[in-house]
């Protein structure tokens, strides 16, 4: 079993603050530098242009693309993308409390006279981060790998090596466990009803991410926001050339890094189920939920 990974350092700390000022990983400097530099390099010919007495200088351009309205754009690209990231989250949040919900149940309700009984309900359990497992997979749209094989059978996993859909067949798996216990006598029809809701919130939680995935923000919008940034960030040197001189390019550089680093972390956050630093800690949830299946394994059912 993979160790956990450590928790974070808290913000408080005075050299977790600084570290993480100057960290690259994570932060969207690599993504938005070409694009800073272009429009320093931009704002450096405006101000050679100016020295040389050209006409650069055109205050007036200001209002082409009000600060206000980009403004409101941005943040509303920004809260769109957090709204997914969050929801995501929340999706993810569910597995974990249903899973362990059910596999309670399922250890605890479901008795196991013989010990063929016990290790068709430990395999059984087992599905539960299985499914926690392939649905990280395939969020990620990669097929199963040997995190899965580890929790399943292997007539199971040839299986689920040929479906798109990997974690909703082991709910499926899990329902026919159930209904054959209740059919055997072993399980209350009241409690099947309990536990077959519960699989009926991890296949809505699998449609949630789902729906997250393959809802991407509209084209359109994110073609247009573009256009709009790059426009007002070409447009600042003809504005301040006159008044910042030689800094024109300085303070072009870092408006354009705000305003195309605030563009970033929305696209960053956008899909949260990736690989990348700023994407939901999917790895370490699903060891997580590994590791707490085991102690319940390790428990004697009451």
């Amino acid at each position: 079993m993979p160790p956990l990974p450590s928790p974070p350092p808290r913000l408080g700390q005075h050299q977790g603050w600084f570290r993480q000022l100057l960290r690259l990983r994570g932060s969207v400097i690599p993504a938005v530098l070409p694009r800073t530099l272009l429009c320093m390099v931009f704002a450096g010919l405006i101000y050679a242009l100016h020295q040389r007495q050209w006409p650069v200088s055109v205050p007036i351009l200001g209002t082409l693309v009000p600060s206000l309205v980009l403004g409101l754009l941005l943040v509303f690209r920004t809260n769109t993308s957090y709204e997914r990231f969050w929801e995501g989250r929340k999706l993810w949040g569910n597995v974990i409390t249903l899973s362990r919900n059910l596999a309670r149940h399922i250890w605890v309700a479901i008795a196991a006279p013989h010990p063929a009984d016990h290790q068709a309900k430990v395999e059984a359990i087992h599905l539960l981060p299985a499914f926690a497992v392939a649905m990280k997979l395939h969020l990620r749209g990669q097929a199963p790998n040997s995190d899965l094989a580890s929790l399943v059978s292997a007539p199971q996993f040839a299986r689920l090596q040929t479906l798109q859909n990997p974690p909703l067949q082991i709910t499926l798996w899990l329902a026919e466990y159930l209904q054959g216990q209740q059919a055997a006598g072993r399980l209350h029809p009241y409690q099947l009803t309990a536990c077959l809701e519960t699989l009926d919130g991890l296949v809505n939680s699998l449609g949630g991410c789902e729906r997250i995935l393959k809802t991407p923000m509209p084209l359109a919008y994110s073609i247009h926001l573009k256009q709009l940034l790059l426009l007002y960030c070409l447009a600042l040197p003809f504005q301040m050339v006159a008044s910042v001189g030689w800094a024109t390019p300085l303070l072009v550089g870092l408006i354009s890094f705000a305003v195309f680093g605030i563009e970033e972390i929305g696209i960053e956050i956008e899909n949260p189920f990736g690989n990348d630093a700023n994407d939901l800690p999917l790895d370490a949830i699903c060891r997580t939920m590994v590791q707490n299946i085991e102690e319940l394994l390790t428990t004697p059912p009451v």
